[in-house]
């Protein structure tokens, strides 16, 4: 064994249990500051929850935590793929709080089915701070940071139109943050067939990309809200013809009941049974980063009239 050789083995063997440690540390400091901020969720039921540690880091370096359901394959082949995401804005809690409650359905009902990916809280800095924001700690909206066309000009002209409300603030370029640049890369990793997104408080169904979405969830009604320059809807769903289906609770702070959130459970559950997977979704992922470099290609140029 030469000395080259022997230095790399013992690397690897110390570095396998540290980066373990690390990552179950991760979980852990993560569960502690969702347990101490949310009602809903204790410190024990997100711990209980077996979350992983994706790697994905927020600007202040919390740990974006996920969950996998995988296939079940001595039951069956998954029908399709699944990613479902919360906590995007960090202000609005019951969008996290709902994607722990459907985790638990999951854990004791999980079929093989679907495979599933579950991000409950994407912005991990907007949520865990002593007053929760939209934005996430470089002040960005998350949900305006996602690659569209000449997204330097489109995003520039709709933030004025809302007055250049902090709120609203896409960032300096198209995935200029650690999050969105994370969600992105997942996109394209795990290719989702379908990508489920929750926010509040609208209290409607909205939905991106092909083919058409579902008409209700529990209490919500398909109502479109529209496109907006670097949004979630227009860059997977328009932009990479992926199905975006936005689930827009009607209170931020307040859960849906129980009864509520097992409806949109299993009416969400029946319709990706019936619309998933699509072929057209399926060949646009062969076309996924051709549109990604087209799309950054032209995100700071001026569109032509």
């Amino acid at each position: 064994m030469t000395l080259n050789f022997f230095l790399i083995c013992c690397c690897v063997f110390l570095y396998a249990p540290y980066s373990q440690a690390s990552s179950t540390k991760a979980v852990h400091d993560e569960c502690l500051r969702i347990g101490h901020k949310l009602g809903s969720v204790s410190v024990h039921a997100c711990l209980q929850q077996g979350l992983k540690d994706s790697t994905g880091r927020s600007v202040n370096g919390q740990s974006i935590l996920f969950k996998e359901y995988p296939p079940l394959l001595k039951r069956r082949t998954p029908q399709g793929r699944i990613l479902l995401i919360g906590g995007t804005h960090g202000d609005e809690y019951a969008a996290v709080s709902i994607i722990f409650r459907w985790m638990k359905i999951l854990n004791r009902y999980h079929s093989g089915l679907f495979h599933w990916h579950v991000v409950p809280l994407l912005n991990p800095d907007g949520l865990l701070q002593r007053h929760s924001s939209r934005l996430n700690a470089h002040g960005v909206d998350l949900n305006r940071n996602m690659p569209t066309p000449f997204w330097q000009q489109r995003t520039t002209v709709y933030w004025g139109k809302t007055g250049h409300d902090p709120r609203r603030y896409p960032g300096e370029s198209a995935l200029s943050e650690p999050e969105s640049a994370w969600l992105y890369q997942e996109i394209r990793d795990f290719k989702p067939d379908v990508i489920v997104s929750v926010h509040a408080p609208y209290g409607v169904l909205d939905f991106d990309g092909p083919p058409h979405g579902p008409k209700t969830l529990g209490a919500l009604h398909l109502h479109l809200i529209g496109t907006y320059p670097g949004s979630l809807g227009n860059s997977a769903g328009v932009q990479h013809r992926i199905p975006v289906v936005t689930v827009e609770l009607p209170y931020a702070g307040i859960m849906p009941s129980h009864a509520q959130t097992m409806k949109m459970w299993t009416d969400l559950i029946d319709w990706l049974r019936k619309n998933t997977p699509k072929e057209e979704t399926r060949q646009a992922y062969l076309a996924f980063d051709r549109i990604h470099e087209d799309l950054m290609a032209i995100s700071t140029e001026v569109e032509k009239p």
